[in-house]
């Protein structure tokens, strides 16, 4: 057991290490990333003044600004870029045999990964997302109650998990598919949309017909950003709360599963040849 966590610990080194190789062009792209906050400031002003209301979706301006903030919150946990694509060219280019002759499980392996690339990105992030959130701060109402910023807190580590499993059940799919580019494709378009990612789903499901605004609520996509941020800003009602919680547990554990049984199934089926 003790030499198991050790190995574990040093691939997790391993890992951050990797990061931390091309420190330079990661910080500044990780700072990058904040730009697109001021356009989207400029750009809701402007639609709520064009639409001549104070409330769309059942957000108002400020609400739309600080929601926008928050999902940047949110998919700081839950993106994980180059994860299904990745797997998907080990898998094509037989690299993925090393996981299967050597006592390293692929899943526990990526899982380690992911939190050396999320550690180093928060060392990195901490600092300019407390500066924008202390800027921003006339858009927030104030701070919500204790039990609300338990649930938020609870939805951003199931939304890492739920990103993290999803993705890898994705990219197994290059176990059947030999280019799986154009579906992540799809995916990625998808996620934008109905992650929240863009703007509130609330926009979306409150102004289409049944069934597709039911629809819209139903999918797992939403937890990723949406609900963490409806969490935090109270758009979900108390008494539903930790029924969406439970909610996006379930779909973090159906994914888990998912992601299990298609790495069984794609190495009963997996041939290589060669060195």
């Amino acid at each position: 057991m003790q030499s198991t966590l050790a190995t574990w610990w040093t691939i997790f080194q391993l890992c951050v290490a990797e990061r931390l190789a091309y420190r330079g062009d990661f910080v500044l792209g990780t700072l990058m990333r904040f730009l697109p906050i001021v356009t989207q400031i400029f750009l809701w002003t402007a639609v709520f003044q064009a639409a001549g209301t104070q409330q769309i979706g059942g957000f108002n301006r400020d609400e739309v600004v600080a929601y926008y903030l928050l999902t940047m919150v949110a998919r700081a946990f839950s993106s994980m870029p180059g994860l299904a694509s990745g797997v998907a060219n080990q898998i094509r280019s037989g690299e993925i045999k090393k996981f299967m002759i050597q006592p390293i499980d692929l899943v526990s392996y990526q899982l380690l990964a992911r939190l050396g690339h999320k550690v180093v990105y928060y060392a990195v992030a901490t600092g300019p997302f407390a500066l924008v959130f202390y800027l921003c701060r006339g858009y927030f109402s104030g701070w919500p109650s204790g039990e609300v910023l338990l649930a938020f807190g609870i939805s951003l580590l199931l939304s890492f998990l739920l990103g993290f499993f999803l993705e890898l059940t994705l990219g197994m799919l290059g176990f059947w598919f030999l280019e799986v580019s154009a579906l992540l494709f799809v995916y990625m378009l998808l996620n934008f949309f109905l992650s929240g990612h863009m703007f509130p789903l609330s926009l979306l499901s409150d102004n289409l017909p049944a069934p597709w605004g039911g629809l819209i609520e139903a999918n797992p996509l939403k937890y990723l950003a949406y609900y963490p941020a409806a969490v935090f800003l109270g758009k979900v009602p108390a008494d539903q709360l930790w029924t969406g919680i439970g909610i996006q547990a379930l779909w973090t554990l159906f994914f888990v599963v998912a992601c299990r049984l298609a790495l069984r199934a794609g190495y009963n089926r997996y041939s290589g040849y060669g060195g």
